[in-house]
């Protein structure tokens, strides 16, 4: 089985659709994505699709949490969201959660290993106690549709860390992808 979480306007065929409201008159189910449990038993889901949703949510935790607790083993989880210094991000008072390159390093083991700042976080004690719970297996940045601009996007994402660092106020992506396992 597959989940849309937050779902909103794009209900997906072959999905559970999932947000907290439907005025669409579509099958959706209602629940408040803030309120865990979420209406699921362990082990559910073969994919879990969250795009745009997990920055709107109160506590990232407790969401990636709950997405970890639903899903079966190797599930696939694809996570789409706006990249903090981009105008889908701060544009809208919503979001409560800015996103980065490095957002799920607290919750995903990347080239089977916790990476090097990680294991100075876990001596800090601030990832939760979440280390390893999900497998990175892609993230990058996604740019805009203009031809120039998608060409320059396929070279950040070479290097992703320094364009973060050092480059990301003067040609801000747009949002970011995650594929996680």
């Amino acid at each position: 089985m597959k989940l849309n979480l937050g779902c909103g306007r794009d209900v997906r065929e072959g999905y559970v659709n999932i947000d907290v409201c439907n005025p669409w008159e579509s099958d959706v189910v209602i629940h408040d994505l803030n309120k865990v449990p979420y209406p699921f038993e362990d082990n559910t889901f073969d994919e879990v699709y969250a795009s745009h949703i997990i920055e709107h949510l109160n506590d990232f935790h407790q969401t990636i949490m709950e997405i970890h607790r639903i899903c079966k083993p190797n599930a696939k989880v694809i996570v789409k969201a706006p990249f903090f210094p981009s105008t889908k991000f701060f544009g809208d008072p919503s979001h409560k959660i800015p996103f980065s390159y490095r957002t799920f390093d607290n919750y995903a083991v990347v080239e089977g290993k916790v990476p090097f700042y990680e294991k100075w976080k876990l001596n800090q004690r601030t990832n939760f106690g979440a280390e390893g719970n999900f497998r990175m297996l892609k993230r990058k940045f996604i740019f805009s549709n203009f031809t120039v601009i998608k060409w320059i996007g396929w070279f950040i994402n070479i290097a992703p860390m320094y364009y973060e660092r050092f480059f990301c106020f003067m040609l801000p992506a747009e949002e970011l992808y995650y594929e996680l396992e």
